[in-house]
This record gives C-alpha cells, sequence and structure tokens, in this order.
C-alpha cells in the first residue's frame, strides 16, 4: 500500500501542473483582462468586449504608439507600460507561469488584482459559507437517500419502487439552478409567497440574536438553497444503495439467516446492512468534495451567498487572475487528496481491494 499511496501523490504533480496549464494557456486567449478592464473604467466604456477579434491581440493606434489593447487610444504609452507591470504582464506568458507555480507551492497566491487583499485570506473567510452548504446538503442527502435506496431495494419491482424512480430521474435531469429560481419565484417574494429570505445566509441583525434565534435563522435562510440542490444530490446515493441492497440480499448468508428462523427486519439490519453500506460509506469523502463543489457557484450567486462559488464568478467577470487560478489549485488539490483519502478507505473497509495489484 506504500508503493501505491506513493505513485499517487507523484501522479499529482504532472496532473495539478497540467490542469494549471491548461486554465493558463486559455487565460491567455480570453478578451478582455485585467488591463482592459482599468482601461475601460478611465474611458467609461462598457467592460463586456475589450478585445476585437475575439480575444487575439489585436494593434491600434494610441498615444501615437501602436497598443494591443482596446480603447488605449489617447493614453500615455507609460501609463499602459505601468498597468502591465502592475499586474505582472511585462513578462513573457511561459515567465508568469513558472513563477506562479513556484509560489503556489509555497501556498502563496498573491494579491487581489482589485481587492488589495490577500488571496488566501479572501478564500479563508469565504470558505466557511461554502463549507456549511455542503456539510448539510451532504447530511440531508444520505438522509433521504439511505432509507430511500433500502425501501426500494426491499420493494424492488414493485409501483413504489417504479414511481420513486421516476421522481429521482426528473429530478436528476432538472438543473439545481432552475429550481433554485423557481423556489425564489414561490417562496422568496418572487410572485406568490414570501416566506423565505432571499439573499445571505443571516439576517443583518444576527449579532443581537439570542442562540436559539440564531439557530432558526441560519436555518431559516438555508431551506430554499438546500432544497434547490438536494433535488439531485441525492439520486446517486439512494441507486448505489438500492443495488448495492440488492446485491447483498441475493447472496447466500442471507439466505442462511433466512434459514435460522430471523425475521426480515433482523436479517435486513443485522446483516445486510453492514455489508451493504461499505460503499456507501467509503464514497463519503469524495460526496462531500461533490457536495462542496458542485451546484455552489450558481447557488450561492441565485441566492446571493458569499461563498467560494461566488467569489470565483465574480473574480471571473472582473478578470481577477489571483483568485482564479489560486481557488482552481486549491480545489484542484483538494480533490485530489480526496480521491486518493476515498480509495484508502476502501481497502479499509474492503480487504479485499487491492490498488497495488492494478495499475494507477
Amino acid at each position: 500500500m506504500g508503493a501505491y499511496i506513493l505513485r499517487r501523490l507523484l501522479l499529482m504533480i504532472p496532473t495539478i501542473v497540467g490542469i494549471m496549464a491548461i486554465s493558463f494557456l486559455v487565460v491567455q486567449f480570453a478578451p478582455g483582462g485585467p488591463v482592459e478592464q482599468v482601461i475601460a473604467q478611465i474611458q467609461g466604456q462598457d467592460t463586456g468586449d475589450r478585445l476585437s477579434g475575439g480575444g487575439g491581440d489585436v494593434l491600434q493606434q494610441g498615444g501615437g504608439e501602436e497598443s494591443r489593447y482596446r480603447g488605449a487610444q489617447g493614453l500615455d504609452p507609460e501609463f499602459i507600460a505601468k498597468l502591465e507591470k502592475q499586474f505582472g504582464f511585462d513578462k513573457p506568458p511561459a515567465t508568469r507561469f513558472l513563477e506562479m507555480m513556484w509560489n503556489y507551492i509555497r501556498f502563496d497566491f498573491g494579491e487581489s488584482f482589485f481587492r488589495n487583499t490577500s488571496v488566501l485570506d479572501l478564500i479563508i473567510d469565504k470558505m466557511p459559507v461554502s463549507i456549511s452548504l455542503g456539510f448539510w446538503i451532504l447530511i440531508v442527502s444520505y438522509l433521504i437517500s439511505i432509507p430511500l435506496g433500502i425501501r426500494k431495494a426491499v420493494k424492488d419491482g414493485s409501483t413504489f419502487d417504479v414511481w420513486t424512480s421516476g421522481v429521482i430521474i426528473i429530478g436528476y435531469a432538472v438543473p439545481s439552478f432552475l429550481f433554485g429560481i423557481l423556489l425564489i419565484v414561490l417562496f422568496a417574494g418572487g410572485s406568490f409567497f414570501d416566506w423565505f429570505p432571499l439573499r445571505g445566509l443571516v439576517s443583518d441583525n444576527f449579532s443581537e440574536l439570542s442562540w436559539w434565534e440564531k439557530v432558526i435563522d441560519y436555518f431559516w435562510h438555508l431551506t430554499l438553497p438546500l432544497i434547490a440542490m438536494s433535488l439531485s444530490a441525492f439520486a446517486t446515493t439512494t441507486l448505489l444503495t438500492k443495488n448495492s441492497f440488492i446485491d447483498e440480499i441475493k447472496k447466500q448468508y442471507v439466505t442462511t439467516a433466512r434459514a435460522k428462523g430471523l425475521n426480515e427486519r433482523q436479517v435486513l439490519y443485522g446483516h445486510v446492512f453492514r455489508n451493504a453500506m461499505l460503499i456507501v460509506i467509503a464514497g463519503f469523502p469524495g460526496a462531500f468534495i461533490s457536495a462542496f463543489f458542485t451546484g455552489s457557484l450558481l447557488i450561492e450567486n441565485i441566492f446571493s451567498l458569499d461563498g467560494l462559488g461566488r467569489l470565483g464568478y465574480l473574480a471571473i467577470v472582473n478578470r481577477d487572475y489571483p483568485i482564479v487560478f489560486g481557488t482552481l489549485y486549491i480545489f484542484s488539490l483538494m480533490g485530489l487528496f480526496v480521491s486518493l483519502i476515498s480509495d484508502l478507505i476502501y481497502t479499509w473497509i474492503d480487504p479485499r481491494i487491492d490498488f497495488e495489484r492494478r495499475d494507477v
């Protein structure tokens, strides 16, 4: 197992470098960088499309000299040069990428272009909101998925199994952000009821509330985002639980337990449950990361939750590259480590699994 862990750790290096390199390359061709942002603000222009030709380096006359930035006409070339130096664009792309990766290895993500705050401080500040969403959506989805999956396994092929499968498929197919918009229209003062708050994780007077009022206020704000995200989150775990239980129910030890006179409840929860739940439990770390990442960007923006998803979205819109690459690096690193942890949990729960005998 030690050799397998070492191989996986070494494999993370080219993986993370490849992810960052592809993202860095894409950004080089993206229109409207931070220099164009400043120029557009100075000129009082719209920031939607700052480079003609869809992102190429278009040469235009500006201040008597050629400028590759649209809207730079009449601006002092020395001012443009200072902007490039401020944002680090006075160096070749390869040099900038290598310097960025060297800093990221030491977890030095620099400062935001437009917020005058270190990227790491911003990430730490926004992370509790995203972790809160990921944690509760995971709890809610498991509380729904496991009992429902067991019931579907016991009633396999019945009317209950068929119609619940239909509901699960529909729920999985509907995008969470679309369902979130529907919830806002129905229950957050859109067109019908005004029962739930539209934005934020807590109320403005949260600090003035008693502890039990804080708990109620917190979950009051979480209700609609959790419902929107849980619609599709429990589908995979439900089907995984059902299939795992069906596989165990068909095994010989279940027949033996029934022959000994045990009732169905004793067989199901005394023998089948422990074995069938192994694969579900082993996938818990991966499920948490999935709940932490997926849907958070759109849901946080729809419900104005100030988490990592919203931070990343605003960074992309504003071309705040240190935040974009910093969050991407951390998310990718977390995903790779959690994937390794999930594999190790599988081998711990089921010793029959041996990754060392398989190619990584």
